[in-house]
């Protein structure tokens, strides 16, 4: 499986081409299969995206066939400051005319075992799914940590060897929480995986992330689809060491 690098000027540049690629999944995916289920990052990076979707494809876009999942998020009620749920929707969700029931969030607000079995019944029953089955995102939004993290694939995590579910809860010894989180099966069966990266403090990481010659040193390291497409899109200011 090949990595496609796409490397803009700046992060202006990064926003409007992170938004132009979610508008063109979205419409490939309704044109072959009636709707679009995306998966969402936290984050300031995707942020600046989803308020720029808000704004400008308002009206372009058929929100009645977008579906909005989340790649993890952190043991927090919906409306607490932390909450990748709050984030999105602030940003995105409240701005355009997407139904209600279309919106999947993770029910953060339960402890995390429970959130986790709830997230996965969600998932069960969206993608109708049959047993030893995955689920197929059209499009999986991700970020990168400093230490390599993605979605709340920790250095360490439990999560990291989980290969029968699809939703699990993780404690971030880092931060001294729990999370929730997509298992990679779930993040190598989408259809397109994207990570969105921006500015020089994620440089190192992205480049150790990129030319290491040992496998699964990262937890990013260990998303690859395996009948779909991975794009990581940088900034020039986070691709600046990358080995051309």
């Amino acid at each position: 499986m090949a990595i496609e690098i796409k490397i803009v000027s700046d992060s202006a540049a990064l926003n409007r081409t992170a938004a132009q690629e979610f508008k063109n999944a979205a419409e490939s995916a309704i044109a072959d299969h009636g709707r679009f289920a995306v998966t969402l990052s936290g984050g300031n990076t995707p942020r600046i995206v989803y308020s720029l979707l808000a704004q400008e494809y308002k009206t372009v876009l058929p929100w009645n066939d977008v579906h909005i999942f989340f790649g993890d998020e952190r043991s927090v009620p919906p409306d607490h400051p932390d909450s990748n749920y709050r984030m999105a929707n602030e940003a995105l969700l409240s701005h355009v005319p997407i139904p209600p029931e279309n919106v999947h969030r993770i029910l953060a607000e339960l402890d995390p075992e429970p959130a986790a079995q709830e997230y996965e019944h969600q998932l069960h029953q969206f993608f109708h799914l049959a047993d030893d089955t995955w689920p197929r995102f059209d499009l999986i939004m991700l970020g990168l940590g400093e230490d390599g993290h993605t979605a709340s694939l920790f250095p360490g995590s439990s999560a990291l060897q989980e290969k029968l579910r699809l939703v699990a809860p993780t404690w971030v010894e880092e931060k001294k929480t729990f999370r929730i989180t997509l298992t990679y099966p779930v993040l190598n069966h989408a259809a397109e995986v994207e990570f969105l990266i921006a500015g020089a403090g994620k440089a190192e990481i992205v480049k150790n992330v990129l030319n290491s010659s040992q496998a699964l040193v990262y937890p990013a390291q260990g998303v690859k689809p395996e009948n779909g497409r991975l794009l990581w899109l940088l900034d020039q200011d986070a691709a600046s060491l990358v080995s051309s």
